[in-house]
């Protein structure tokens, strides 16, 4: 099996999406311009990998409440302390940042509460 995308449903779809293109570096591969505003998000390589979209047939988390470990999104990261500071700025917040092995992981939320989490691994994947 080869592993097409991972879907959350968002309070605002299109505004989470726009936020991910300008702050996490991706693109949209393909939306839908009306309910549920589904959005296929792509990374720097092009290969879609999230779908982002607003369906009110089921309920919208609260992942500001959620503990990060239950789900979150990873990015690969050359400079968390940059990406920190950065993501600070364009409404991220800041959760907790570690060190195990030497890799340092950055725990974030990105404004409607989903986390984010940024890998800058001793040794890449």
């Amino acid at each position: 099996m080869k592993f097409e995308h991972f879907a959350f449903n968002s309070p605002d779809a299109r505004a989470q999406s726009a936020w991910w293109v300008e702050h996490l570096g991706l693109t949209i591969a393909r939306r839908v311009e009306t309910a549920p505003h589904t959005h296929f998000l792509a990374d720097e390589t092009g290969r879609v990998f999230i779908e982002i979209y607003t369906n009110t047939a089921a309920p919208i988390p609260d992942y500001a409440q959620q503990h990060p470990l239950v789900l979150h999104v990873a990015f690969v990261s050359t400079d968390t302390q940059a990406d920190r500071a950065r993501l600070e700025k364009a409404g991220a917040t800041f959760l907790v940042e570690e060190t195990p092995g030497g890799n340092r992981l950055l725990m974030m939320r990105d404004p409607w509460g989903l986390a984010i989490q940024f890998c800058q691994r001793a040794q890449p994947f």
